[in-house]
């Protein structure tokens, strides 16, 4: 396995369990496995806000899990819910209380609805466990709502288990079993399931290594909007892995994710867009705005790089005002990060004790607020 694909691994995420992201500083691949999201009564995807991902950690399985058929033979009843009547209401009343945060609600509609048969409910239950949404975090007893939504035929609850066992979260970590799944809903055209199998092929995870099939499902999965996918594709075309190596595909695949927030790509893409290019000083001056326009938001994120590299910005005046304090400002949000500078370092040494304390306040309340955020 090579350096790419061993980075590829490292950064197999979970979306939907809170935690801040394992972000590269550099173009790096930072994979992301996602989880089912439970469909709205509009078929959209349900839970409001954007959850984050995080990366993988050993966990120890559950000796209590059961997962894959045999929690398919478990009567609805017995996994761990109450199931009072709920009325006609049924799972579209649990998707609109999930829609609206009120988990509990949600759990009990949804816990009604399943055990009549829907199959969406029996996704929208394992959502609620996998994640902690009101109730104790429990993937165990996720994954055999999700295998038991599998077998009833909802491709999201395929997505979902899939992405427990590629984890090795509630259930034996299985990239073969994590494949079979994914594959499960990429054939009927999911996003989300095609991409992530694309990660799997390109790592020879589950799959034998296939890189050029590997990109060829990043780009579908790209191309109908995941944003991951676009970022990750554009890393592909820089790299020449799975396809022929290609500059300007890898520039616009990467700033179609900066412009949709992806956090990396914002950075990425500033980068390219504050090089010296040889265009008009008017075309020059809206791609160094522009640049530091992404900065700006991939620091507001917390990404130290991005922070950095608009202190430098600051102190040099590209694509921003020159603004002395705030460069000192971002450059002791980005040291707090882990990332030093020499040149601000300097720069900001050589400001009065007053302009330091200035910005030491500054940079303070900055991280302050953004903690409370």
């Amino acid at each position: 396995m090579g350096m790419l694909a061993r980075a590829m691994v490292a950064g197999l995420c979970l979306a939907g369990l809170t935690a801040a992201p394992g972000l590269a500083e550099t173009s790096s691949w930072q994979q992301r496995i996602t989880p089912a999201a439970p469909k709205s009564k509009a078929g959209d995807s349900g839970g409001g806000a954007k959850v984050k991902s995080r990366r993988i950690e050993p966990s120890q399985v559950p000796k209590d899990s059961l997962g894959g058929k045999a929690a398919a033979g478990k009567p609805v009843a017995t996994l761990g819910l109450s199931t009072a009547p709920v009325g006609a209401e049924g799972a579209e009343a649990a998707y609109d209380a999930f829609d609206q945060g009120r988990y509990l609600t949600a759990l009990r509609l949804a816990a009604g609805a399943a055990q009549k048969g829907d199959p969406q409910a029996h996704t929208l239950v394992a959502r609620i466990h996998a994640e902690g949404l009101g109730v104790p975090q429990d993937p165990g007893l996720a994954a055999q709502w999700y295998a038991r939504g599998v077998d009833l035929g909802d491709v999201e609850a395929a997505l979902g288990l899939g992405a427990l066992h590629a984890r090795g979260t509630g259930v034996k970590q299985d990239y073969v079993k994590a494949a079979e799944l994914f594959e499960k809903a990429a054939i009927t055209g999911h996003a989300e399931g095609a991409y992530n199998l694309g990660i799997l092929y390109l790592a020879g995870l589950g799959k034998p290594e296939n890189t050029r099939r590997g990109f060829q499902l990043m780009l579908y999965a790209a191309e109908k909007g995941v944003v991951a996918a676009m970022y990750d594709v554009g890393s592909l075309y820089a790299t020449g892995t799975g396809t022929e190596a290609n500059a300007f595909e890898a520039a616009k695949w990467i700033g179609k994710a900066a412009n949709e927030g992806h956090p990396e790509a914002e950075v990425e893409y500033a980068v390219i867009l504050l090089r010296d290019h040889e265009v008009t000083p008017e075309l020059r001056a809206q791609m160094h705005r522009r640049g530091a326009e992404l900065l700006r938001s991939a620091a507001a994120k917390g990404i130290a790089v991005a922070q950095n590299r608009l202190a430098r910005c600051y102190l040099q005046g590209v694509g921003v005002a020159k603004d002395a304090a705030e460069a000192a400002k971002w450059h002791l949000v980005a040291k707090a990060g882990g990332v030093e500078d020499e040149v601000l370092e300097k720069a900001f040494k050589a400001l009065p004790a007053a302009e330091r304390q200035k910005a030491s306040v500054a940079a303070a309340e900055w991280r302050e607020q953004t903690f409370l955020d």
